[in-house]
């Protein structure tokens, strides 16, 4: 576990790995307020900073177990109150039922009980603004701090030119979605797997940059005749070990159906 300060904003680096294939995972804490949770397997190195840390309430970006693991045990063992957007209550209640590849990485997540979000969120000395963002899962939120010109991305850029994606991802709604996030004045970003990114609309900008030529390079190959699998393998020629792990839930034929399909959320 790592933990650095970024202009008031504290961040908390865990790290998983399996398998030859590893990631970072961010919590952030700032005024109050924690936003996500991490994975269920860094509870124990997280522990401490939770215990010695004035937290007052969570903010959940999103119900993916790598950001809500350790949030039973925050309502358990420190009473704090857990927000996430209204309609992903029901899914946080029960266990997650993971795909076997994604509980080995990041642990089970156990059932909690969160309270819907408004329109805001307050913490101390400041007010959120919480922007749907739907793309990478469909309750996904991000936290504007309109004064301070700051964002909390969730899982929205994770990577400027991202090579994979799940099966219910959806790249024509991520790049609405980035879009939307683009007309906010802000340049702090706040990543959940990149970590702080000083220049954050710069860095979303190019993703949203990246997804356009995809999307570009996608239809013109399909319009000559190419299926997915052809397409994807003049695209993506190189394919990552999450690939394997995942048995192809995690996969850049996934970015090149939705982009054909053109699927709406």
């Amino acid at each position: 576990m790592k933990i650095d300060e970024h202009g008031g904003v504290t961040s908390v680096l865990g790290e998983v790995s399996f398998g030859g294939f590893a990631m970072s995972v961010y919590i952030f804490y700032v005024d109050g307020m924690l936003v996500d949770t991490g994975a269920p397997r860094m509870l124990e190195d997280f522990k401490p900073f939770y215990k010695e840390t004035p937290i007052e309430f969570v903010s959940l970006t999103h119900p993916h177990e790598d950001h809500t693991g350790t949030a039973k045990w925050l309502q358990d063992e420190l009473d704090l109150p857990v927000y996430i957007k209204k309609e992903a209550i029901p899914e946080c209640e029960v266990e997650a039922n993971l795909p076997l590849y994604r509980e080995r990485i990041w642990g089970s997540r156990k059932p909690f009980s969160p309270l819907p979000f408004d329109t805001t969120i307050e913490s101390n000395h400041h007010s959120y603004q919480l922007i749907h963002t739907p793309g990478h899962e469909r309750n996904h939120i991000v936290l504007y701090d309109e004064e301070r010109g700051r964002l909390f991305s969730g899982d929205l850029f994770v990577h400027p030119k991202p090579k994979v994606m799940m099966e219910d991802e959806s790249i024509p709604v991520m790049m609405r979605s980035i879009r939307r996030v683009l007309q906010l004045d802000f340049q702090e970003m706040f990543c959940q797997h990149a970590g702080f990114i000083p220049n954050g609309k710069e860095a979303m900008r190019e993703k949203l940059n990246y997804l356009e030529e995809l999307s570009g390079q996608v239809h013109d190959l399909y319009n000559k005749g190419h299926n997915i699998e052809e397409i994807n393998a003049q695209l993506f020629s190189k394919v990552p070990k999450i690939v394997y792990h995942s048995s192809n839930e995690y996969d850049s034929k996934n970015m090149i159906r939705t982009i054909l399909e053109e699927v709406e959320i």
